[in-house]
């Protein structure tokens, strides 16, 4: 830029000493170009001297003069280099103002976003019905929380189902405790229906499903949240001073059944009571004389 604008005053000079003598204009752009110390360095681009077919007329070599024409298209030049500057500085200018506007409004709108619409760095919320679908693909059912008048437990059934929660399938009964992958959407002490019965039975029948029971239904609370017993990974390379270990503790819930449904349960006779019915009807008895 600064030499540029050394080039712009030498040329107006030049302008205004036309009237001079060649050799006295000559002498005293040397001496103009040698006083600048910038100007030095860019002799060489630039052809200042007699010789040259840019700024001097080729007719006379002895007697060189500049010619109207050159010194025309040459001043034209410059003036477009001029107002080609001028134009790049208030493009410049015209692109910081819109920069600067455009982070303002970019400001503003992050304010009204943060203070309107969640920002996605936080937890995602679930709406009600995606919480259900999910639930249901899993194969559970959350009713609602244990209330302390609920009697959900009771003695023990000799039925039994095997139901599916995610992708391992567990053979339970009544008042059997399991341990499943984490459940997402439900809480301790939560009521579940497992909809995803595969088979029920009892000592006397079993009806299998294809693949799935409808009818059938498997209660259950949860009772805990925790972690299973963590499992060690360690990997090592060969000759590669490679050696990691990294340790693993896989979520849990534990499952208390309570009820298992779709199917007739029948209650089975007391031990004690059959041993005497059948004593009974094989005693003999005695006719008096």
């Amino acid at each position: 830029m600064a030499s540029k604008r050394c080039l712009t005053t030498l040329t107006r000079q030049f302008s205004t000493s036309l009237s001079l003598k060649s050799t006295n204009s000559h002498q005293f752009l040397k001496t103009l170009i040698f006083s600048i110390p910038s100007i030095n360095n860019t002799t060489s681009k630039f052809h200042l001297y007699p010789h040259s077919s840019r700024f001097f007329s080729s007719k006379s070599p002895k007697n060189p003069e500049f010619t109207s024409t050159q010194i025309q298209s040459n001043d034209q030049n410059v003036a477009d280099d001029d107002d080609d500057e001028e134009e790049e500085d208030d493009d410049d200018e015209d692109e910081e103002d819109y920069s600067s506007e455009n982070e303002e409004e970019i400001d503003g709108n992050v304010g009204k976003r943060s203070v309107n619409e969640p920002s996605c760095f936080e937890e995602r919320s679930y709406y009600v019905e995606e919480k259900l679908l999910e639930a249901a693909d899993i194969g559970y059912k959350v009713v609602g929380p244990l209330k302390p008048d609920d009697r959900v437990f009771k003695h023990y059934e000799s039925a039994f189902a095997v139901v599916q929660i995610g992708s391992h399938q567990f053979k339970v009964s009544n008042g059997d405790c399991i341990y499943v992958e984490k459940l997402k959407y439900c809480e301790v002490n939560d009521k579940l229906v497992l909809n995803k019965v595969m088979m029920v039975g009892l000592p006397t029948q079993t009806i299998i499903g294809r693949p799935i029971l409808p009818d059938a239904a498997v209660h259950a609370i949860v009772e805990e949240h925790a972690l299973d017993a963590k499992v060690i990974i360690f990997k090592k390379k060969r000759r590669k001073n490679y050696r990691r270990t990294k340790g693993h503790r896989q979520e849990l819930t534990r499952l208390r059944i309570t009820d298992i449904q779709g199917i007739e349960k029948v209650e089975a006779p007391l031990l004690g009571k059959s041993a005497k019915a059948s004593a009974k009807k094989g005693e003999k008895v005695a006719v008096p004389a």
